[in-house]
């Protein structure tokens, strides 16, 4: 198969797998992939997963890439924080939460990292839909909850200040109640009490 061929059957996925080019081309030449890496037409992300080099990876495009590099997996934690607009800086790399082990990868095009979190507290994330792209990320409240859960060193006020979560933008976009179900769901004591220090903080 000529590569100009692989491209056009290959041209409306984002990011593509083996599986994908095997569906597209049964008998495909794997040696192709290493000779177009070599000559610039794709990259590898990961094992088994490429992108084409011309392709504008914006930043829904590389949510798309992390939600099917390691899957299960959703945005949340900090790059979900940012997306909703909570915290003011532009996170590195791309963050997730997955039932998998937590991992990351460094790429061409990023870092993807994924964190664990326990089967019961995956949940409390949206597809989202944007032009051509598609990608899971947690829900306002849930990327909160995720990022509490995640970093049980958060205690005292000296921790949220070093979060530098926008109050204002917190009132105005963040149902508490949300908040308050999804630990429940969760179900940890420690949990939710790290969250009512942080609403207690942010009431301040």
């Amino acid at each position: 198969m000529h590569f100009i061929q692989f491209k056009e059957q290959l041209k409306d996925f984002t990011v593509f797998s083996l599986a994908d080019i095997r569906m597209a081309e049964r008998t495909f030449d794997l040696r192709r992939l290493s000779e177009w890496q070599e000559k610039g037409y794709i990259k590898k992300i990961v094992r088994g997963y490429y992108v084409f080099s011309d392709e504008n990876l914006d930043e829904p495009g590389l949510y798309e890439i992390a939600n099917r590099i390691y899957a299960p997996s959703y945005i949340s934690f900090e790059t979900a924080l940012s997306y909703h607009g909570l915290i003011p800086e532009t996170v590195f790399g791309v963050v997730s939460a997955s039932t998998r082990k937590t991992s990351r990868f460094d790429a061409d095009i990023g870092r993807f990292s994924y964190h664990t979190v326990a089967r019961r507290a995956f949940f409390g994330y949206s597809v989202i839909q944007h032009e051509s792209r598609h990608f899971k990320i947690a829900d306002i409240e849930k990327a909160i909850v995720d990022y509490v859960y995640l970093h049980s060193d958060l205690t005292k006020k000296n921790d949220f200040e070093s979060l530098r979560l926008n109050a204002d933008i917190v009132h105005s976009k963040v149902d508490w109640k949300n908040v308050e179900t999804a630990a429940g769901k969760i179900g940890m004591t420690a949990l939710s009490k790290r969250l009512t220090e942080l609403r207690r903080y942010l009431d301040a």
